[in-house]
């Protein structure tokens, strides 16, 4: 399943591959004060594929706080935040706001 998504003005478009297709996909509400203030919900997958595409880079800010072990991508055309990255350990992980999604049947979310 290609799973599409971006912020609201389209600045920062992701694509995740998750296959085999989903029954359903986990969402996960987090917990930290920024998550809380904004309805951070997210979503990964450890055997997909992630795609980011920014249109203009210049429009996108990183946002870290407390720890400063992830980085939220901020458009600061729209104020969305549809990825967030952490590097451990030289690797890249990252987790996708389900809320920013396209397209996708609303049904498959276990939130």
């Amino acid at each position: 399943m290609l799973i599409h998504g971006k912020c609201h003005c389209g600045n920062i478009v992701f694509t995740l591959t998750w296959e085999p297709d989903p029954r359903e996909i986990a969402a996960r509400a987090c917990g930290c004060s920024f998550c809380t203030k904004h309805g951070g919900v997210w979503t990964s997958h450890p055997g997909g594929a992630l795609r980011v595409r920014v249109e203009d880079r210049s429009r996108v800010s990183r946002y870290a706080f407390g720890t400063r072990t992830a980085d939220f991508h901020v458009c600061t055309r729209c104020g969305v935040v549809p990825v967030v990255t952490s590097r451990i350990d030289d690797k890249l992980y990252a987790v996708v706001s389900v809320n920013a999604f396209e397209g996708v049947d609303a049904s498959l979310l276990r939130r």
